[in-house]
């Protein structure tokens, strides 16, 4: 046995809760973490259902391989109808709760409809049960937590902060320093009255063949310990490691390929943060990493399992900012919250995260609201009702905004609270220059300097999104898995190895392995792993099927709630040139992007709508979604652009 066969059922309208169990096709169609959310989500939330009312569902489950020691196996997905995009919804987290859930006896976790007031879910082993939360309402994260783990002592939280509570679009869920970020989860889990979820569990996990995967787990531990991950051109190696995090590359993507965006996307060259250097008499930090590493970061808190701890607890007292103390910033927000926005000072940058992890708020499209509503406010658009002057450069404005974001406070915080695109609609212009795709802002990869990643945000079934298919491991080295010679300023031939890249990481995303081990574990690393655990014994090709299968049911998720070729184009913003830095002059061309999108979908068996063909379902064993959203071959298959 490898599953514990049971998902654990909540329905906070009636407050019963109850087990069920689940199939051993389903079991072995969909292994687990976002394999089983997907599903569930395309079976219980209907076309139309209003992502922040009860109808909508909060899934929740861990990856197969969370559990059992293996190296970096420590993600739980969380998959919900995002109120960002209004379509599939899927966050991914290194969850210390999602850990505990298996352990305590479960596979999955499906939270319907909403309470009356406010509540928490406590799961300890058999004994689950909803607890009143008035007292934990209106308090932070780490309030929240604090509070929970004193009347519980040893469970691991999930939970939201004032963000969540108001239903901002762009909220959180807070996992201890870990952030199911991605799509308005936190919404969701606010418009359900569901304050946290708490969970502590004593009895192991399933595994199939105990001893092998004992093995494989002292293998992998010592392949993945501190090695590194890709080669990037012109920089030598750059890797996601235990010295630098997620920032490692911040001066390669610079310097070397100019991929950083920067002034709400306008360039791709934070030359600011450089410039600075040069100064005797400049007192603040920069953003790169290696620059503030050792003088604020003492310690790490990875995620369970970790060999490649990408945490840098940041820590700091008496800054002009406050006093500091966060996991970060990593990568991601240093883009987001810096350069977008132009703030070169890491004490702010660091406290802007500190703000969005306890107030509940996704760095990434916060960053991006704000670098927005800077450009509409220099273009006259917006006027800003802050105490600090609101334009690029100034932290102080950043800092205030974040907050009044959260709470919905103020003209440009109810502006901003859902996102760049909601407030250029609200605001009635400047949608031109919101840089998303499906209402979702890309995370930091300027993809006119790395054209395949521009099509990776388009056709990303969650909106723009980086890690759906890590594209820019193979984009930013040229090669990487089975694909060789890839050049970066070119868009053409980039279809086949994307819908490759997307399985892959599907599956990564199923098993719960982390994807900074992805140059190392790949497919067939991943798939002896599994088959230890489940005993399944799947061919790479198989494991591999998996993986597309979740990402096609995540596809006709969308198709069914009216999403079509429109929503994987590209923003305006993607088609004009870069003005400076290593990647000037480059831009996608509209041309090139479609037959490439054209390519794409041939690849992956759709038409050229973006529809997956009914032969492709079916050939997945998808015969009931074949016939809700399966294009017919009537008048012929689409036919092989020829690469």
């Amino acid at each position: 046995m490898s599953h514990w066969k049971q998902s654990l059922e909540v329905d906070l309208s009636t407050g019963e809760i109850r087990t069920e169990a689940l199939p051993d096709e389903f079991l072995r169609e969909y292994l687990g973490g976002a394999g089983f959310t997907t599903r569930v989500v395309y079976d219980e939330v209907p076309p139309g259902t209003d992502p922040l009312g009860p109808d909508n569902v909060l899934a929740v489950a861990p990856g197969i391989l969370v559990g059992p020691s293996v190296p970096t196996g420590s993600k739980t997905a969380f998959g919900f109808k995002s109120p960002l995009t209004g379509g599939y919804g899927k966050s991914i987290v290194g969850a210390k709760m999602g850990d505990q859930l298996k352990r305590a006896g479960y596979d999955l976790l499906v939270i319907r409809g909403a309470a009356d007031e406010p509540v928490s879910l406590v799961i300890e082993d058999d004994d689950v049960r909803l607890e009143p939360a008035d007292d934990l309402w209106g308090k932070d994260t780490r309030e929240t937590g604090a509070a929970l783990k004193d009347a519980h002592p040893g469970v691991r939280t999930a939970v939201i902060g004032p963000a969540g509570e108001n239903e901002s679009n762009i909220s959180m869920i807070e996992c201890e320093d870990r952030q199911a970020g991605r799509g308005g989860p936190g919404a969701v889990m606010g418009s359900k009255n569901l304050k946290a979820i708490a969970a502590k569990g004593t009895k192991g996990v399933p595994i199939a063949r105990e001893e092998e995967l004992k093995e494989l787990n002292n293998k992998w531990r010592l392949e993945t310990m501190g090695k590194g991950e890709i080669e990037m051109e012109g920089t030598g190696s750059a890797s996601v490691d235990v010295q630098y995090g997620t920032g490692e590359a911040f001066d390669a993507k610079n310097t070397a390929l100019g991929i950083y965006p920067t002034r709400n996307w306008q360039s791709s060259y934070f030359q600011k943060a450089y410039e600075k250097l040069a100064d005797p008499d400049e007192d603040r930090v920069p953003l790169d990493p290696r620059y503030w590493t050792g003088e604020y970061v003492d310690t790490k808190r990875p995620c369970p399992y970790c060999t490649k701890p990408c945490s840098q607890w940041f820590e700091a007292e008496d800054t002009k900012y406050g006093d500091i103390a966060v996991d970060g910033p990593e990568y991601e927000t240093q883009y987001a919250l810096g350069g977008n926005v132009e703030v070169d000072d890491v004490e702010a940058v660091a406290k802007a995260n500190q703000i969005c992890d306890e107030l509940g708020l996704d760095t990434i499209d916060a960053g991006n609201a704000i670098a927005w509503a800077m450009e509409a406010v220099e273009k006259g658009i917006v006027e800003p009702d802050t105490d600090a002057d609101f334009e690029f450069g100034n932290a102080e404005a950043v800092l205030e905004t974040l907050e009044r974001i959260a709470y919905g406070e103020g003209d440009l915080g109810e502006l901003l609270m859902d996102g760049h695109l909601a407030a250029a609609r609200k605001a009635g212009a400047g949608e031109d220059f919101v840089v998303h795709v499906k209402g979702q802002s890309p995370a930091g990869f300027e993809v006119r300097g790395i054209k395949g990643m521009a099509l990776a945000y388009g056709v990303s079934p969650r909106g723009a999104d980086h890690l759906t298919s890590c594209m820019y491991a193979l984009e930013m080295g040229g090669s990487f898995w089975e694909f060789e010679g890839y050049d970066r300023l070119q868009m053409n031939g980039k279809a086949i190895a994307l819908k490759a890249m997307e399985d892959l990481m599907m599956v990564y995303d199923v098993t719960g392995v982390c994807k900074f081990t992805r140059g190392i574990t790949l497919a067939e690393g991943v798939r002896e792993l599994v088959n230890a655990m489940t005993g399944f014994d799947y061919t790479e090709s198989e494991l591999l099927e998996v993986g597309e299968r979740a990402y096609n049911v995540s596809k006709a998720y969308n198709l069914r709630e009216g999403f079509s070729r429109e929503d994987d184009q590209l923003p305006p913003r993607f088609h004009e040139p870069i003005p400076d830095g290593p990647s000037e002059g480059n831009s996608i061309d509209e041309a090139e992007y479609d037959r490439e999108l054209d390519r794409y979908y041939v690849a992956r068996g759709w038409n050229f709508d973006g529809v997956p063909m009914k032969e492709t379902l079916y050939e997945l064993g998808l015969s009931g979604l074949a016939a809700e959203v399966g294009a017919s071959n009537e008048g012929g298959s689409p036919a092989p652009a020829d690469d």
